[in-house]
């Protein structure tokens, strides 16, 4: 893998008890040039970084040195903790829109060689702990988008995919989506949480319903990662 090191001026220091658990994935919805632009520009009322961009072709671009933190997750929650930022890696991936365009092969499998080198750097970043951005910001965010291989990257050992459809969800839908990481319906409904789950895990009908199959898919989900259930 080609990589290019390009600093980025935003960033902060971890705090001192922070355990690199979490690894966030994001399309950048706009080119290269103009990504690489906005996550070096230290002069925006609103600054953002990320500790790697990916383009298209695969070449790397290193911003934020992994042990300090850079500004890529917002308002975040995943498995009961918010603002990720802190404990988190954020790989910016180019494509204009993950629900329109496909990630190249070139570029994926460069992804997957960045992420095997990151987790193994911080082997707290479990297969529950490799997130899109969807996941921790519903309805607010939809990236890394509805056409990002998240099978691909499960075959490769990198996040989790559902073995099938035939394991069954007892007990409320919020509860168990809040149980395998997902936030409580405070500032978001359930519905928008449903959908997130559903880009994610079952992009090819996003509707925000929690019928047969979505309730299956995440029953099955809760027990690869042995999430038991609140009494």
């Amino acid at each position: 893998m080609h990589v290019i090191d390009l600093p980025s001026p935003n960033h902060a220091a971890r705090p001192a008890d922070a355990d690199i658990d979490i690894l966030v994935l994001h399309y950048t919805e706009l080119p290269l040039d103009e990504s690489l632009a906005i996550l070096r520009d230290d002069a925006r009322a609103q600054r953002v970084s990320a500790h790697y961009v990916l383009d298209l072709d695969g070449t790397l671009y290193r911003l934020v040195p992994e042990d300090r933190v850079a500004w890529h997750a917002g308002r975040s929650y995943w498995r009961g903790r918010d603002a990720l930022n802190a404990t988190s890696i954020g790989i910016e991936i180019v494509n204009l829109h993950g629900d329109l365009h496909d990630y190249p092969s070139r570029q994926i499998a460069a992804l997957i060689e960045l992420c095997r080198d990151v987790i193994a750097r911080h082997p707290a970043i479990v297969p529950h702990n490799v997130v899109g951005h969807s996941d921790i910001a519903p309805r607010r965010k939809v990236d890394p988008g509805r056409r990002f291989p998240w099978a691909t990257l499960a075959q490769a050992g990198i996040g989790l995919w559902p073995r099938g459809a035939q394991a069954k969800l007892e007990g409320d839908v919020q509860a168990a989506l809040q149980r395998f990481g997902y936030p409580p319906a405070v500032e978001v409904a359930t519905a928008d949480i449903v959908a997130a789950f559903q880009r994610r895990f079952r992009p090819n009908l996003v509707d925000g319903v929690a019928d047969d199959e979505t309730r299956a898919l995440l029953a099955d989900l809760l027990d690869q990662v042995k999430v038991p259930r609140l009494a």
